[in-house]
């Protein structure tokens, strides 16, 4: 599955690749997409067979990995419309497959989740989800328990109304429909079943909202999921309500940036807790919910444990919603902490936004947050800890009124950023979440987007926007390896045993997301694209240009 399991730990067992033999690390095979653009996202390995999805027009490739040069033993190009590209917010990116009972299941840009026979590459069914004419595309990989296939949807900068579906994974129909905002019967939050840790009352969805505006206030879904069995709930998180002129919409704006817990069966709401009540920093809440069990205050404590855009990490009950531990991962001054009994961040006034408010300067983290939801952190039980890629900017934010025309962009914002303390744009960090603090990091140049991979040989993976993917010391965070990939990373590493009973590591090498919007001239097949770069990161266009490309490495 994306996230390695259902607990979203991306940590694999595997032994062979370990803290002492990294460094002999090389490159073993390699492959271009043929889409220059963001390769978000991972490859899947399943029965000796890699599978890869390419941002659009969203081709997946099989490659058999049993014979010499892995050759190809098909491909699937699926008719993808291409308006989706226009209306795609930050690139028209693809988060990855999933595998479940001989199907491949992904998202195409344009509204559709598809699956595929894994062996042959046939087409077994197609189901449209989404409409690209609201402004909703869909990127995001989606989650499999039991029978259902779980999907969701961006477009919170279009005003959409954030929604979760479930498929049939047999058929590809659909079994429910449920949103983030709006009242009970929508939201499903029913009576005897809900029950928010922080909050009370009935149609929270709706009373924290102006008359109609939840409507169109967002509340994407279009991160990572994960599953407890056990308990057996569904976590996701809600992303940023719309518009990003708070003004527009005053009230807590529930379930934005939020996490939900739901049954997958029918999609019921068990708990939900909101990060950023009325949030106006575009703090999506979409980023992973790694699931582990810890030691809070002396009690081992089933939890889930999530790096907000905010820049506070969250080590919460996850079969509650209750918050355990809440401190800043990375710099952070909107707010000066959670408060732990109501949950809610204690916020400076001074860095409130709003178009009455004017432009409100050196608000940290930036909207890009202290981790981007597209970089999903790591977890290893070997060692306890947490690892993160972030972020280390801050932004002014000067809000406009804006109007809601569906399928075109509801934003309302100028939000020009800078580096944060130090002038390091970004680290690859180590965090205990029993304690909530940083225990080592490696600072960056530019801001680290790329996910995280740890294995059982105490050695964790990450890739750089200036095109470097790099091995650490799980424990002591020291850099044992690394190698130049041709382009930023802001892919997923992954490992696996090849037929050959040896470990190897891949990683998908291609700038893109955000980064390609703001990097300038890093595309130099289309002569008319000369644009400038970001004035805060102005010389990233010397280390990378656009990308797609497949790397397999090994001892």
């Amino acid at each position: 599955m994306p996230s390695k399991d259902y607990a979203a730990t991306r940590y694999s067992a595997l032994a062979q690749i370990n803290a002492a033999n990294a460094r002999r690390l090389r490159p073993v095979w390699t492959f271009s997409t043929g889409v220059l653009g963001g390769h978000e996202g991972q490859p899947l390995v399943v029965n000796n067979t890699m599978y890869v999805v390419t941002p659009y027009p969203n081709v997946l490739y099989a490659f058999d990995l049993t014979k010499e040069g892995y050759p190809l033993k098909w491909k699937y190009r699926p008719a993808v419309d291409p308006n989706a590209v226009g209306i795609a917010c930050c690139d028209a990116i693809n988060r990855g497959a999933a595998y479940a009972d001989g199907k491949i299941v992904y998202n195409l840009l344009d509204g559709h989740t598809v699956a595929i026979d894994a062996e042959t590459g046939a087409e077994l069914w197609k189901t449209k989800i989404a409409d690209v004419s609201k402004g909703e595309t869909t990127p995001v990989a989606p989650l499999v328990v039991k029978h259902r296939v779980i999907v969701g949807a961006s477009g919170g900068e279009f005003g959409i109304h954030g929604w979760v579906k479930a498929l049939d994974l047999a058929t590809g129909q659909l079994a429910w429909t449920v949103y983030n905002t709006g009242p009970d019967t929508q939201v499903l939050a029913k009576p005897g079943v809900f029950k928010a840790f922080y909050d009370s009352g009935a149609n929270l969805g709706l009373t924290s909202w102006p008359q109609d505006a939840w409507q169109i206030g967002g509340g994407p879904v279009w991160g990572w999921m994960s599953y407890d069995p056990e308990l057996d709930l569904v976590y996701y998180g809600v992303g940023n309500a719309a518009p990003y002129n708070s003004e527009q919409r005053l009230g807590d704006n529930k379930w934005t940036a939020s996490v939900m817990a739901r049954r997958p069966e029918d999609g019921a709401l068990v708990w939900a807790y909101q990060f950023t009540p009325h949030e106006n920093w575009d703090y999506d809440a979409v980023a992973e919910m790694i699931l582990a069990d810890l030691t809070i205050n002396g009690r081992r404590r089933k939890v889930l444990v999530h790096f907000d855009k905010n820049g506070f990490a969250y080590t919460i009950d996850r079969a509650t919603g209750e918050v355990l531990v809440a401190e800043p991962f990375v710099y952070v001054n909107w707010a000066k902490r959670i408060d732990m009994a109501t949950g809610r961040p204690v916020i400076d006034s001074a860095k409130q936004t709003g178009a009455s408010r004017g432009n409100a300067k050196d608000i940290c983290p930036t909207l890009e947050g202290g981790k981007s939801p597209a970089s999903p952190a790591a977890y290893s039980p070997r060692t306890g800890l947490f690892y993160v890629s972030t972020n280390n900017m801050c932004m002014d934010y000067q809000a406009t009124r804006t109007v809601h025309i569906a399928g075109t962009p509801f934003i309302g914002v100028n939000s020009p950023y800078h580096p944060g303390p130090g002038g390091n744009m970004g680290a690859f960090i180590a965090w205990d979440a029993e304690r909530g603090r940083k225990v080592w990091e490696i600072k960056e140049k530019y801001p680290v987007w790329s996910g995280v991979l740890a294995d059982g040989g105490n050695v964790v993976f990450y890739g750089t926007l200036d095109g470097w993917f790099k091995a650490a010391d799980a424990t002591s965070g020291a850099v044992l390896w690394k190698f130049k990939v041709g382009s930023g990373v802001v892919g997923n590493p992954i490992t696996y045993v090849g037929p050959d009973g040896k470990q190897y590591v891949a990683v998908y090498a291609g700038i893109g997301g955000d980064w390609f919007l703001l990097s300038g001239d890093v595309r130099s097949d289309d002569p008319a694209d000369i644009r400038p770069p970001a004035d805060f990161m102005p010389d990233i266009a010397r280390h990378t240009s656009q990308g797609g490309i497949v790397w397999i490495f090994g001892l």
